[in-house]
């Protein structure tokens, strides 16, 4: 039978609906591994059993590597490698369904056909397909039992991030865009230019059915650390030559203008950054994964389990040691199976794309095994005792004298690190919080337990603690406690008002001089620029609480201010002949709001208007006002308009179509910036019927 060159239809729609891939664009079949898919061959007659079938993936397919496989045509599906089976045929064209192993290496392979009829073989070029994981299928290393699960941690292209801090919880939309056109392609060029592909591509390449590995390879690549990366860090409050990190609203654009430009690291990100850009790879490529906010994360840079902070006696924040407690850091989840660790940690692994310390030499961070952070199990792959400091780790906070080098501890605290874990609901846009799923409760027994058993594993017990006071430093107990109250709304344009309260726990009078000051600083408490400071004597009766009112105006704080809105207020009380006491408060400002109205019913393939609405807030007049508007199945790319400034309390509206290309729940992102208000965010969530 002559099997030239017969003309192939893929059935990318039946295929693409079977194998919940029918939202990719283009005209390449994507399928998912350990699940027949079915093409039809015309122009040739029915099949005989010289057809031998070769897939192949990779720079040097091997059978050995698993990135080749030859098949032919069998009667029964294949449960174990690659296989064939005849679905139908007629006179001039017959349908066969492939099937791949559930454990298949994912990417781009090569179809041909071979044909060695009558002692002469010749090999037709069939084109190419791309192969992922599959969370649907319980063969896979990545099966996600819930469908609605699988909807929202593969499927859903929108997300929530969760921001601020602990004492105001703060959150913003984000487009994951993993099916917008284009994406996928540049996540598997992310794949061929990682170090572990560079050094040993054949080897990379034949590791590429294992999502652990993927995850560790991905978490490296997505910052441009070692390996000109996707996303270049900038903590330094100036991001001259870039994008302000918080100026995103998507990971389209990032992953884009990544391979636009010859693969040149993207200016900048910050962490929900380097989050979000892995959750589009790892969403792409069938790995289900969510990103997670840790409110007062710790950057343990020692590995002692400890952040120490330090401050001078007029209450200025140093920046000493390597140590850091950020309001918040954002991490990524996905879900696998630990086969190398066994059943009881397998579910939930965090990945870290946020280049912190390195790991095995270079940043990346991950997977580290939620149950095992649970535990305690510090020792198990990969990076845990790392991430588990940035929830459990101890804080020591001291005086220290730049003069004389002294360090004196002002308090220690248990119980500050690692609160109101979040994470965006299934399917809903609400805030889920898992804190429980990566620790007892703060205080418990079983959370002290699990504490001390990590310490044990890291060879810090406490019969010799590096980490422990020497006598001088022992905390003494103070006479005086203190803590800052907000009073009024914490709103960028407004005045910061707030309440130092005082109290004296003994029995006699206390005088206490209180050096206070407020500084703008990064969301990573990283102080940028003094706003305020001012000092006062006060005399407390015995027992007595006093309140004193703090106001820091606008006009103080407005050139100051960092586009990530967080104030650090300090008070450092020196208790004549008593100990020093340290009231600290972060405080995260809110943009003014912005309203968007889609104006009638939104449509397949029709235009709809839809209206933004924004009204200064403050009494100066607000310049360099930009739009920007982006949602998947919406509006291809980003949408930039250009806004008149706007006098004081002027109310300004801008409409704009779209036209929705899919039917369903579709979010519309906004971000609006001027000179004195930088990315107010807001989304819309738009009903888009057929």
């Amino acid at each position: 039978v002559a099997f030239t060159q017969p003309s192939t239809d893929w059935h990318l729609k039946e295929n693409g609906r079977e194998h919940h891939t029918s939202k990719f664009s283009g005209d390449e079949l994507i399928v998912r591994r350990g699940q027949a898919f079915t093409i039809t061959f015309s122009g040739t007659e029915k099949p005989d059993q010289n057809l031998i079938f070769i897939v192949e993936t990779g720079p040097k397919p091997s059978k050995a590597a698993k990135t080749l496989a030859t098949f032919g045509i069998s009667s029964t599906a294949s449960t174990e490698g690659w296989g064939a089976v005849l679905q139908s045929s007629s006179s001039n064209s017959f349908s066969i369904s492939i099937s791949s192993p559930h454990n298949a290496v994912i990417g781009r392979y090569k179809l041909s056909v071979q044909n060695t009829a009558g002692g002469s073989s010749s090999t037709a070029n069939i084109g190419t397909f791309v192969l992922l994981f599959n969370p649907w299928s319980s063969g896979d290393d990545v099966f996600m039992p819930s469908k609605d699960e699988c909807e929202e941690y593969v499927l859903e292209e929108f997300g929530i991030i969760f921001a601020g801090n602990k004492n105001h919880i703060s959150s913003f939309g984000w487009n994951f865009g993993q099916f917008q056109g284009g994406i996928l392609d540049v996540c598997l060029s992310i794949m061929d230019r990682s170090l572990y592909y560079r050094q040993d591509p054949v080897t990379d390449v034949s590791h590429r059915n294992d999502p652990k590995y993927l995850g560790r390879v991905l978490s490296a690549m997505v910052n441009a650390n070692d390996d000109q990366g996707v996303v270049l860090g900038n903590w330094s409050g100036s991001y001259e030559g870039g994008k302000n990190p918080t100026s995103w609203t998507g990971s389209g654009e990032i992953l884009q203008s990544w391979k636009k430009s010859g693969f040149k690291p993207v200016r900048y990100g910050q962490c929900w950054v380097f989050a979000a850009v892995l959750t589009t790879v790892l969403r792409c490529l069938g790995i289900p994964t969510r990103t997670i906010t840790n409110f007062s994360s710790a950057h343990d840079a020692d590995g002692n389990l400890r952040v120490d902070e330090f401050y001078d006696a007029d209450g200025n924040h140093l920046e000493r040691g390597a140590d850091s407690v950020w309001n918040f850091h954002v991490w990524n989840e996905s879900w696998f199976t630990r086969r190398d660790l066994g059943p009881s940690y397998s579910g939930w692994q965090i990945l870290d794309a946020t280049p912190q310390e390195e790991s095995g030499g270079i940043y990346q961070c991950g997977p580290a095994s939620r149950n095992a952070i649970k535990e305690g199990e510090v020792d198990l792959e990969y990076d845990g005792p790392f991430v588990f400091a940035e929830v459990n780790a101890d804080c020591m906070y001291w005086n220290y004298d730049p003069a004389t080098g002294k360090k004196t501890l002002i308090f220690s605290k248990s119980t500050e690190i690692g609160e109101f874990i979040s994470t965006k609901a299934v399917g809903r846009d609400d805030r889920v919080d898992v804190t429980k799923d990566y620790k007892y409760e703060e205080g418990s027994r079983m959370e002290r337990d699990t504490f001390k058993k990590a310490r044990k594993k890291l060879g810090l017990e406490d019969k010799f603690d590096p980490t422990a006071p020497t006598p001088e430093e022992i905390e003494q107990k103070p006479d005086i406690s203190g803590k800052f109250k907000v009073a009024g709304s914490l709103e960028v344009g407004k005045d910061l008002n707030l309440l130092l309260v005082l109290e004296n726990l003994q029995s006699d009078a206390k005088t206490v001089n209180v050096n206070m000051t407020a500084w703008s600083t990064l969301y990573t408490r990283k102080p940028i620029r003094e706003i305020w400071k001012d000092s006062m004597s006060v005399t407390l009766s015995p027992k007595e609480v006093k309140q004193f009112p703090i106001k820091i105006k606008y006009n103080d704080y407005q050139q100051q201010l960092t586009t990530d809105k967080t104030i650090q207020v300090t008070a450092i009380c020196h208790v004549e002949d008593g100990v020093q006491v340290l009231v600290q408060r972060n405080v995260a400002l809110d943009n003014p709001a912005i309203d968007i109205q889609v104006l009638g019913e939104a449509k397949v393939n029709k235009e709809v208007d839809v209206e933004v609405v924004f009204t200064n807030p403050i009494d100066t007049e607000v310049m360099n006002c930009v739009l920007q508007v982006e949602g998947s199945d919406l509006l291809t790319g980003i949408l930039e308009l250009r806004i008149p400034p706007l006098k004081a309390n002027e109310k300004s509206s801008t409409k704009f179509k779209l036209i929705p290309s899919e039917a369903g729940t579709k979010h519309l992102l906004v971000n609006f910036s001027c000179d004195k208000f930088a990315d107010i965010k807001t989304f819309k969530t738009v009903n888009v019927i057929n």
